[in-house]
């Protein structure tokens, strides 16, 4: 058992030299903390072991702030996705319903002006002109100012 103890220290004194020997390691000890550490096992040893235990809860923090970013990303994703849609639906509706409001009012305008336009020629007729084509017994529409075609070889005077 004394040989296997042996063996055991000789592995412990390489691990230990190759701490030892480590730049980072030198460079740390000839700080002021790392001199303060090896002047005060004590303090080196509790900062040790609170370093050892916080470690699991800090690392459940750690997953739990990271798993929470990724739902909540997630989530954003998906109440942006639903809001959009919402939006499109109302906006669809929206433009749908301006669309009949435009015909609408269009149609109510052409049936005014139309109306407005036969009420103004019947107010605004010359009464003379009406009793004087009554007379002759022809209507508005078919005495018309003859066209003047210059192609027409009828002409007076040739």
């Amino acid at each position: 058992m004394s040989k296997e103890m042996q063996e055991l220290q000789k592995q412990w004194h390489s691990v230990m030299q190759t701490i030892h020997s480590n730049s980072n390691v030198v460079a740390f000890m000839n700080s002021r903390v790392g001199q303060y550490l090896d002047e005060h096992p004590f303090v080196a040893l509790s900062l040790l072991v609170f370093l050892a235990v916080s470690a699991i809860p800090v690392a459940f923090f750690l997953i739990f702030v990271v798993v929470t970013a990724i739902v909540a990303c997630m989530g954003v994703i998906v109440m942006e996705g639903v809001v959009i849609s919402v939006g499109g639906i109302a906006l669809l509706c929206v433009l749908c319903g301006l669309g009949l409001l435009s015909l609408a009012v269009s149609g109510v305008l052409s049936i005014c002006y139309v109306a407005l336009s036969a009420l103004l020629n019947y107010l605004y007729t010359p009464n003379s002109l009406v009793k004087k084509q009554e007379a002759n017994g022809s209507s508005l529409l078919l005495s018309s100012p003859p066209v003047l075609d210059p192609s027409n070889k009828n002409i007076k005077g040739e």
